[in-house]
């Protein structure tokens, strides 16, 4: 299955960030955080915290996004950190040359997370549905990507680290399992809102809490998301 370009689709507040801090430990990989979050944000206009910040500080236009993504690979494997909902409303068939890993989260925990920030979030904005559509399109398609659920990961990295690189067919390196915390040079700079927890970490930890609280205006939504997640997470490589 190998394939030099890895798409990882996220959904928010999982552990996109610290996935992709893991393959930066790699010699052989280069990686990049969200490259369409400045466009995701000027079709959908969504407030997010920094937005008129992060709208300055990279490419907004489809063409030009691939373009950079080129220009910034300088080893023989490329990771790219997306979010789901960021690919909205682009024609996909560039991922359909790229190993696909559709990285998942129980709802409960992305909402219970994500509201802290976002308060009143949507279907859309939380991702799942969107995975549950670019996993679609990859199948339509002939392609088979990967599922990886986080809480598996958390759980045992390295058995699951060890399954995902037999899986892409690439060779695990232990160096995968930890890292600095602090900052990385491959951060957008919308970090400072949304990375505090990661840039602590040195290594995959699980959450204090298996009991999520979900405000009570959220519990539809939840409920809604649940289906998608429940349907991807069946498919999901274990150790």
């Amino acid at each position: 299955m190998f394939n030099d370009k890895i798409n990882l689709v996220s959904c928010p507040r999982n552990l996109s960030t610290a996935l992709m801090y893991s393959f930066a430990q790699r010699m052989d990989t280069t990686v990049i955080d969200e490259p369409f979050y400045g466009y995701y944000l000027k079709l959908t206009d969504a407030d997010h915290p920094g937005k008129e910040e992060i709208l300055k500080s990279m490419s907004i236009e489809l063409m030009d996004i691939l373009k950079d993504i080129s220009r910034a690979r300088e080893t023989p494997v490329l990771f790219v950190k997306n979010m789901a909902q960021h690919l909205y409303q682009i024609d996909l068939s560039f991922i359909r040359d790229w190993l696909n890993i559709i990285f998942i989260r129980d709802p409960m925990h992305i909402i219970a997370s994500f509201s802290r920030v976002i308060q009143r979030p949507t279907i859309f904005d939380i991702g799942v549905e969107e995975q549950f559509k670019i996993y679609g399109y990859l199948v339509a398609n002939g392609k088979s990507p990967l599922i990886l659920n986080s809480q598996d990961l958390v759980i045992n990295p390295r058995a699951i680290l060890e399954r995902l690189c037999d899986e892409m067919n690439i060779l695990f390196d232990p160096k995968m399992l930890s890292w600095k915390a602090g900052a990385r040079k491959e951060d957008g700079i919308w970090a400072k809102y949304w990375y505090t927890s990661v840039h602590r970490s040195t290594g995959f930890t699980q959450q204090k809490t298996n009991n999520p609280i979900i405000p009570s205006h959220l519990i539809a939504l939840c409920d809604q998301a649940m289906v998608y997640y429940d349907q991807l997470n069946k498919l999901a490589i274990k150790p």
